[in-house]
């Protein structure tokens, strides 16, 4: 069956501090840097992610650089840790409230869905008449990847609260019973390191 591998990009300064980071581009520290390339050995070629799934060899893999898939736009919460966004807005929860100047939960919701529906229809394709490749590798961020295994799975966008994506953590998504209309969530954090703080 198609799989889709939504990956969350490694450690950065604002992950670890747990400051909101929507558009501001923060690089990755070494720490990020070092498990990014220890993984992609481990991950590409190996068992995980075989590359005569995603291209042709040796040809580098169809792909696209998109705003679709960028972090949920915080707006007026961008950099701020959530306890200083609850001194600002007592009760907030971006699972309900969104982010003023940024996206809606709506707004997030639909872009997510967009994204979703594309994936479907790659996947589709190779199912039904063998065109592309079998699978799709998303490189994103902690909310977006979040809402998106929610979304996957048929779930309202705020559960996606209950699904924590650790830096340069892996999920599989794909389908039950050959189905692509029961799709499933296979994996959760596959090779990240999950810290115990």
């Amino acid at each position: 069956m198609p799989r889709l591998f939504l990956i969350r990009h490694g450690e950065t300064e604002w992950s670890v501090n747990g400051r909101h980071t929507g558009r501001t581009d923060i690089p990755l520290t070494p720490k990020g840097e070092q498990e990014t390339t220890e993984k992609a050995a481990q991950l590409v070629g190996e068992e995980v992610i075989d590359p005569r799934n995603i291209c042709t060899l040796p040809a580098l893999p169809s792909h696209v650089i998109t705003e679709s898939v960028r972090e949920w736009d915080y707006g007026e919460y961008e950099g701020l840790l959530s306890p200083e966004i609850q001194a600002r807005n007592p009760g907030w929860t971006i699972w309900k409230d969104g982010c003023p100047g940024g996206e809606s939960t709506t707004e997030m919701c639909f872009r997510v869905d967009t994204v979703i529906e594309q994936v479907r229809e790659y996947h589709r394709k190779w199912l039904e008449k063998g065109e592309g490749s079998r699978d799709v590798v998303i490189v994103a961020h902690g909310h977006f990847n979040r809402v998106l295994i929610a979304r996957w799975i048929n779930f309202p966008l705020s559960l996606g609260t209950h699904f924590n994506v650790e830096p340069s953590g892996i999920a599989i998504l794909s389908y039950n019973h050959r189905n692509i209309l029961e799709p499933a969530l296979n994996a959760l954090n596959l090779y990240a390191h999950v810290g115990l703080d």
